[in-house]
């Protein structure tokens, strides 16, 4: 049984679910972002249990098709852009066509009914947040942040930067506070 979760975006997420399922007496095959998958089916009541469990710790448990394509979608987005430095092989559309095993116009139609935004915005929006942590950091130069995400230049990454934020990424690393959003709570205005 595959059970679909909301709200899990990064390693500490897996960490944290697995930690809650194994201490309320569960064993999951498999924890990844945004899935859970267990041996057999569970009994309404145990699934009771896990959705209360997971609510606890801020997560919850996603019944609705549409709604899991669209948790999908986001949790691919995130790993794309956390995880492997949007390194995209094709565009956009054909890596999450590929990963889901669906024609990007329905995922598009679907994530655009339910989230009001698009996907291609609520991609540049995970990016500027990456951006943001980024510069925070300090660690690396403007070239390098636009290099690694796979911006075409710095020009495109600060004009991008600046329609999302209405700052420059330099007056935002000026600012030395902590102007960053929780990831699930990133939206694409």
């Amino acid at each position: 049984m595959k059970i679909y979760i909301k709200n899990m975006v990064c390693h500490r997420c897996i960490m944290v679910v697995h930690s809650e399922l194994e201490k309320s007496g569960f064993t999951p095959l498999s924890v990844s972002l945004g899935e859970v998958v267990f041996e057999k089916e569970l009994a309404v009541s145990d699934q009771e249990i896990i959705a209360k469990t997971l609510q606890n710790v801020g997560f919850e448990i996603i019944e609705d098709h549409k709604k899991k394509g669209v948790e999908k979608v986001k949790t691919l987005i995130i790993d794309l852009v956390q995880n492997q430095n949007s390194a995209l092989k094709n565009t956009l559309s054909d890596y999450l066509s590929t990963q889901l095993d669906c024609d990007y116009k329905s995922i598009t139609t679907i994530f655009t009914e339910l989230e009001g935004t698009t996907i291609e915005k609520y991609f540049i929006a995970q990016k500027i947040e990456k951006v943001k942590e980024l510069l925070v950091y300090n660690e690396l130069t403007l070239s390098e942040i636009a290099f690694q995400l796979q911006y075409s230049s710095v020009a495109h990454l600060s004009n991008q930067f600046k329609s999302v934020t209405g700052l420059t990424p330099s007056y935002f690393k000026n600012l030395r506070s902590d102007r960053r959003i929780p990831l699930d709570q990133v939206q694409a205005k």
